[in-house]
């Protein structure tokens, strides 16, 4: 009974040793590391680190960020989870010289702790949308550029009062400058650490994480409508790595790489139709077209752009096949460097310059050596199929005033001749007709 007994107590004792450990151990704060630009990739890395730190039940989630803005679409998804996740979220804007332009904004005046290192800057929110409005046609000489005008400054005024309606909304919530969020996004404001402290823009400076840790260790943070005292000395820091799937998302968004999958799709599928049964040129253009149209998809396109871009390719591809002396290919080739260059309609993702001034040449080279190519095919004499008989001697096999026969080739054919022909006359092929030719005498 008293083994039993002295059993019991050190199970008890072990547990009530071993259970705080665990807990102190599972403790860790999740770095969320962003060094590019807000897209598809960035925000499937934040989205996901932050699904691991609520499944972890983490007590702080810290976005460590560097980035020159991005798109709309990606950060307004990056906010929407920040402001639905029941875990404060830290946005540190670092390391040294590190910046939050444009989407990083947002993102900062969302976060639960602003926080910024020395020597960085943060602004110039003023949404730009690098493709506007299509141009109408000017049928009504300087009034319809007027209303055109008119149009497209409203369009920008819409855009720019709902940023400076979002971000507004971002300062209520969370008590920081609502003026100066204003100016960034109307009057592309910027503000050094230092500033943005000294107007309220965030609540502290720290020098690396683990100053931060420090310097929000106690403070009260109201996140998922829940109270929350912050305990983060001495946390363990999980640092979330880009996996795979980030990294090939990161590298089928970027707009170069998406790009000339589209156009390594397009002539795969070309070259595959135009001579079937290599297989691997279909294979592989279908597997690229597949890649390209999901990163199309999920970028910023313009379809004027898109358009041009497969108009282009059409006509130059038809430079092959339809005689128009280069015409063709040329304007093919017009319309796919302009399409080319208005493909995406955003600021910090477009596809590189020189890649589409290298690719165009390419083209333009293939171009004129088509041309040049057709050009003296068309002059070559005909050395096969029927036309290839004309003007070849034959010789005849028995005279004849009009029908008869003549050895061509060393071949017996049937013929006619508007002139009588003898024995083994030779004479010359000026016609087919079928099966029959015309020949006269030399």
């Amino acid at each position: 009974m008293h083994s039993q007994l002295r059993f019991f107590w050190v199970i008890l004792i072990g547990i009530c040793l071993i259970f705080p450990a665990a807990l102190l151990a599972e403790s860790k704060v999740y770095l969320i590391e962003v060094d590019d630009a807000i897209g598809p990739a960035s925000q499937d890395l934040i989205t996901r680190g932050m699904s691991a730190a609520a499944k972890n039940q983490s007590p702080l989630i810290i976005i460590k960020l560097n980035t020159p803005g991005g798109l709309d679409f990606s950060m307004r998804k990056i906010i929407a989870a920040i402001l639905d996740s029941e875990i404060p979220v830290v946005t540190y804007i670092a390391p040294a010289g590190a910046r939050a332009a444009s989407a990083g904004t947002y993102i900062l005046y969302a976060s639960h702790i602003a926080a910024m290192a020395p020597t960085t800057h943060l602004g110039a929110a003023t949404p730009v949308q690098i493709g506007g409005m299509p141009e109408l046609p000017n049928l009504n000489g300087e009034k319809a550029a007027t209303e055109t005008s008119d149009n497209q400054a409203k369009m920008e005024k819409k855009i720019l009062n709902d940023a400076a309606a979002y971000i507004r909304g971002l300062a209520e919530l969370h008590g920081r400058n609502v003026e100066w969020a204003e100016l960034a996004v109307t009057q592309a404001e910027t503000l050094t650490a230092e500033e943005a402290l000294e107007k309220g823009v965030i609540d502290l400076l720290a020098v690396d994480v683990n100053q931060l840790l420090v310097n929000i260790d106690g403070r009260e943070i109201n996140a998922g409508k829940v109270q929350t005292i912050l305990t983060t000395q001495n946390l363990e820091i999980e640092r979330i790595q880009a996996d795979w799937r980030n990294q090939l998302l990161s590298i089928i968004t970027d707009p170069n790489i998406a790009y000339i999958l589209m156009l390594i799709g397009i002539y795969g599928l070309i070259f595959e139709f135009s001579s079937p049964g290599f297989v691997l040129p279909g294979v592989v253009g279908a597997i690229c077209l597949i890649l390209a149209l999901y990163a199309f998809q999920i970028l910023p396109v313009s379809y004027a752009g898109m358009a041009l871009v497969v108009v282009g390719l059409t006509f130059i591809i038809a430079e092959a096949f339809v005689s128009s002396a280069g015409i063709l290919g040329a304007g093919g080739l017009i319309a796919f460097v302009i399409g080319s260059i208005i493909l995406f309609d955003d600021e910090h993702l477009a596809v590189s310059i020189p890649l589409i001034g290298g690719l165009a040449l390419v083209a333009g080279g293939f171009l004129v050596w088509m041309v040049s190519s057709l050009s003296s095919l068309r002059h070559r004499q005909v050395v096969s199929g029927a036309e290839s008989m004309i003007g070849k001697m034959a010789y005849v096999k028995a005279g004849f005033a009009s029908h008869g026969r003549v050895w061509f080739n060393g071949e017996s054919w049937l013929a006619t001749s508007s002139i009588p022909v003898v024995n083994g006359e030779q004479v010359r092929v000026v016609g087919i007709d079928g099966l029959v030719l015309t020949v006269e005498p030399l």
